[in-house]
């Protein structure tokens, strides 16, 4: 039984499937979902499913780096309320755009505190992070007396959520170009390589010359600034600022995250993978709102994934010696190709004899 059960998971098609299984999961999702959804692959519905997730790609882009590295950061969604506030409560004094760029500033500074208190007081990131999402969330409560504010032109944000490229929104195309941009640095930069010695072994990282401490404070600095981009431009797009936005966004957006295939222990994740983890939950929603899903059923369904994935994650961590690259596999396929011919001539060879 352990010989049979050894042989499958040492099979190719096993180790295929587990190798790509962001690609697996993301296309058996979308076939999934085009079954369900009439008109699923119109370019109306897409755009509307991907226009979803962009307030959440733009924060787990900045995850995205920060779990790489290692750590995690659970105050995302609180900076995106308070720097979407900002944003939507200070035009009156300083007008849209210069209220826009304090509300970012405003994330930038919240994203050094965690940093600060993870690097230099060696706060756990997860109690850091915690404690500064508590802070962070009853600031916007006191702020707006617990109460949504309004700008003063409901039409500013307009451009942010029309058509720009076909049916595209200008904040998908600008969740797309950083995160391909997220891609291009983790994969060709020496920062991006060192983002991941850091996430791997930081200590072993810092012995090889690489300053772990300054990626670890710019990971936070990043992942505040790419909520704070969230917080402003969702707030501009509805033109109010609430205490209550991102109350949960944090959460799923990390889930996307390690769908993705990035790993919580650090060391190991990809832009494009976060990218395909999005658009899995964009298309599991938009299936399971067209069916009239209840909400818990979704969070049920999205728990499910994250949970097999994780699990895939766990099997191909005890593979590591195996090479599972396409190459490597096309090798095998070759080999096992190469011994089942060879098997067949002997077989007819003992047969003519």
């Amino acid at each position: 039984m352990t010989g049979s059960s050894n042989r499958v998971t040492d099979s190719i098609v096993f180790l295929s499937l587990v190798r790509y299984r962001v690609v697996v999961i993301l296309v058996a999702t979308l076939v999934l979902s085009a079954s369900f959804v009439p008109g699923f692959f119109e370019a109306r519905t897409l755009s509307l499913g991907v226009d979803r997730v962009a307030t959440m790609g733009l924060l787990a882009i900045g995850l995205t780096v920060v779990l790489i590295a290692g750590q995690l950061d659970l105050s995302g969604g609180a900076i995106l309320a308070l720097s979407g506030i900002a944003a939507i409560g200070l035009q009156p004094a300083l007008g849209q755009v210069p209220a826009a760029l304090v509300g970012i500033a405003i994330a930038v500074a919240a994203g050094a505190v965690n940093g600060l208190l993870v690097v230099v007081l060696k706060i756990n990131s997860l109690v850091a992070t915690l404690a500064t999402m508590v802070f962070f969330r009853a600031v916007c409560h006191l702020v707006t007396d617990s109460r949504p504010i309004s700008g003063i032109d409901p039409f500013f944000g307009i451009p942010l959520t029309q058509p720009v490229a076909g049916t595209v929104s200008s904040r998908v195309l600008v969740f797309l170009v950083l995160i391909l941009l997220l891609h291009v640095w983790l994969t060709r930069s020496v920062a991006g390589r060192n983002v991941f010695a850091v996430g791997s072994n930081a200590g072993s990282a810092t012995a090889s010359g690489v300053r772990s401490n300054a990626y670890l404070f710019g990971a936070f600095v990043f992942s505040g600034t790419m909520a704070g981009v969230a917080g402003v431009t969702f707030s501009i797009a509805s033109n109010t600022g609430s205490p209550m936005f991102g109350d949960t966004i944090v959460l799923t957006a990390i889930a996307a995250v390690v769908i993705g295939g990035t790993r919580l222990e650090g060391g190991v994740g990809s832009a494009l993978g976060t990218l395909g983890g999005l658009l899995t939950l964009a298309a599991l929603t938009t299936a399971m709102e067209y069916q009239s899903v209840p909400a818990y059923v979704q969070s049920i369904a999205t728990g499910c994934i994250l949970l097999l994935l994780i699990l895939l994650d766990r099997f191909t961590f005890s593979k590591q010696g195996v090479d599972l690259s396409l190459p490597a596999l096309a090798r095998r396929i070759r080999r096992r190709t190469g011994d089942a011919q060879q098997d067949t001539t002997q077989e007819n060879e003992r047969t003519i004899t």
